[in-house]
């Protein structure tokens, strides 16, 4: 296929400049899509009021005089003859264009009418005509050194001389049963779109094309893994199992024993499992990962379980030691904050196979680590880890299965394209005995009020998470900072207790001896940022006020609103915001985080509701999963069906999308 370079117009510095953009390839050109578009619709001179913006065409009458001004400023006045009469236009700061605005010449003039002086003062000169009497305009993300014009130009080039080497990927059969134009139609239509309605079919259909193959991929990711039957042999003995889950000093909820029942399925199925355990805060997910690996170790494979932070790793740790107490199970951790000495121990063992699971942050995946036989791999909060990072660990094993385990509720909208290729199995019910967690939206106004219900629960010797949006100050923003929060609270609190502060741009040993000092309750109120929104379980935090609330989506303030009601103490949240609180009261009214998400996702999208962007799935360059669901569903069914139909050699697409899901992974 022709590149980038050798399209007409593509000098080297506009060659780095698209590079700059994320514009790689030709196809990358063809498909970065305008944003919004500028429709341009002749106005009548007659009918304008003074003031009013006006659109409208014609030709230029006389000579532009340019007048210059100090500080280089420069204005440019003219005569324009017009389908509706003659009007006087005046533009600032385009002496460059007096060459090209000859006596004759077609422009468009977008400005405001100054009606006493028949006056137009321009903002905008354009060298066309409006044809039909509406001109649609595609307006396209640019950088300094590319003009709009100069987008609109490379892409028709583009077009132009390279149109028919643009991979079309929508089956012929699905192209005649939806009437859809040829991919070349369709993106000259939707870079020069002549009316609103073309532009809306065409749309529609490179909409279905990205879905499409999308789904394609997914399907056939899911395929490929159910035809390898390339998992580990296990037999596991169920009755021994049993025996061992009696002995939990808890009962497990339904959904916890589906979720168990559906991974020792999994284990002992000829296929690799590959399956997300979502719950929502404090479901009980973490039990589920102990089973399994209890299960695997009993059928002689080890495990490893990979925490976002130490001082989850440290808590699993903790807490998986514990549980198998009294089992002969070997257990380790290994972080970056193991010593050397200890690593070169572990390395040891988990080699020769004394360790049968291991739990730790990245340095379970360094290139010292070498498994004697990993058969499963989990990795806690998966969001928080890159696909790279994911597909490291994986590799450690030979084909060991993966079990990926998030805490926050998916929508199914959502969970059927980011893990469309995954089993997923659902907890929902809360342990019995979990309280409630009561929550309140107050305005800054009502400060006082929650500083009091602070202090009554600081008084039972409980404690407290203060949540703010950024870290230091900004000229441009006039949000809450956590040096600010600490000098409030110090005011406010006096020495009575012990306040401190982390967040992101902290050292993680730094963070994680704050955190420690906060679970061991030597710090009483914690302000931070979202850095606690996964992490260390602490049953004596009673409390969580968030500032600025509003500037959250409603699933985060959901995962911190979790970080409490931990223990056995009636628990509150506080949310402080003086706007949208609307939006805020479905917190007050609503405590399933499954419902939750599925407000957010209406509300949000899913730019950035998850922080699941890392794996490249979702850039997607036209559809969106939130308005385009129903398209997303048609292209769902279709890919599959096409998948599943027996391949003809007249029809090479299917090679062809198989080898772009090579590309994107």
């Amino acid at each position: 296929m022709a590149e980038l370079k050798d399209v007409k117009g593509i000098g080297p510095k506009s060659l780095s400049l698209l590079n700059k953009i994320g514009i790689n390839t030709l196809e990358d050109l063809v498909t970065h899509y305008p944003f919004r578009y500028d429709v341009l619709k002749r106005d009548d001179l007659s009918k304008i009021e003074d003031g009013e913006k006006i659109i409208i065409d014609g030709k230029i009458e006389s000579v532009p005089i340019l007048m210059r001004f100090k500080a280089g400023l420069n204005k440019m006045n003219f005569r324009l003859v017009t389908p509706s009469g003659i009007v006087g236009v005046s533009i600032f700061n385009r002496a460059f264009l007096k060459s090209k605005l000859l006596v004759g010449t077609d422009v468009i003039i977008i400005g405001k009418l100054d009606k006493t002086k028949n006056v137009i003062t321009a903002s905008d000169i354009k060298l066309d005509v409006l044809s039909n009497k509406v001109k649609i305009e595609p307006i396209y993300h640019c950088t300094s050194g590319i003009t709009n014009k100069n987008m609109s130009t490379y892409i028709n080039m583009a077009l132009l001389m390279f149109g028919k080497e643009i991979q079309d990927y929508i089956p012929k059969k699905y192209q005649e049963k939806y009437n859809f134009v040829n991919k070349k139609t369709a993106l000259n239509i939707i870079h020069n779109p002549s009316t609103g309605e073309k532009l809306k079919e065409v749309t529609i259909r490179l909409k279905y094309e990205e879905l499409f193959q999308f789904m394609f991929k997914i399907n056939y990711l899911k395929q490929q893994n159910k035809k390898e039957k390339n998992g580990l042999y296990r037999h596991i003995d169920r009755e021994q199992m049993n025996q061992f889950i009696k002995t939990i000093p808890f009962t497990l909820t339904n959904d916890q024993k589906i979720a168990v029942e559906e991974i020792l399925n999994d284990l002992e199925s000829p296929n690799r499992m590959n399956r997300l355990l979502q719950g929502d805060v404090g479901s009980g997910k973490t039990v589920i990962a102990f089973l399994a690996m209890y299960a695997n170790a009993l059928c002689g494979y080890q495990s490893a379980l990979m925490a976002p932070t130490e001082i989850l790793a440290n808590q699993h740790y903790q807490n998986l030691c514990e549980f198998l107490k009294n089992t002969d199970i070997k257990v380790a951790l290994l972080t970056g904050s193991t010593s050397k000495k200890e690593k070169n121990e572990i390395y040891k063992k988990l080699n020769d196979g004394t360790i049968s699971i291991v739990i730790g942050t990245h340095a379970l995946i360094q290139d010292e680590v070498a498994y004697h036989n990993l058969g499963l791999v989990i990795t806690d909060e998966q969001h928080r880890f890159g696909v790279y990072q994911r597909a490291n660990l994986q590799n450690k094993g030979v084909k060991p299965d993966v079990l990926y385990m998030s805490a926050t509720p998916i929508p199914r909208t959502y969970a059927l394209t980011i893990f469309g290729d995954m089993d997923v199995s659902t907890i929902k019910e809360q342990p019995k005995g979990r309280k409630k967690i009561t929550t309140y939206v107050k305005k800054n106004s009502e400060i006082k009020d929650v500083l009091s219900m602070m202090y009554e629960e600081l008084k039972k010797n409980h404690q407290v998470y203060v949540i703010a949006p950024l870290i230091e100050e900004s000229e441009t923003s006039d949000l809450t900072t956590v040096n600010e929060l600490r000098d409030q609270m110090k005011l406010a609190f006096k020495d009575k207790y012990r306040i401190d502060i982390v967040h992101g741009k902290m050292a993680s040993g730094a963070k994680d001896i704050i955190m420690n000092q906060f679970k061991n309750n030597e710090v009483q109120i914690l302000i931070s940022t979202t850095v606690v929104e996964v992490g260390v379980d602490v049953p004596n935090a009673t409390t969580m006020v968030i500032f600025d609330a509003d500037r959250f989506g409603l699933s985060t303030l959901h995962q911190l609103r979790g970080r409490v009601g931990r223990g056995t103490s009636q628990s509150q949240c506080i949310l402080i915001s003086d706007s949208d609180t609307e939006r805020l009261k479905i917190m007050e009214r609503e405590d399933d985080g499954f419902v939750i998400s599925e407000e957010d996702f209406k509300l949000r999208g899913h730019g950035d509701l998850f922080g699941v962007k890392q794996s490249g799935d979702m850039t997607f360059k036209i559809a969106s999963i939130k308005n385009d669901y129903k398209i997303l569903l048609q292209a769902k069914k279709d890919s599959k069906e096409y998948l599943e139909e027996e391949e003809t050699a007249a029809d090479s697409l299917k090679e062809k999308l198989i080898q772009s899901i090579t590309k994107v992974n």
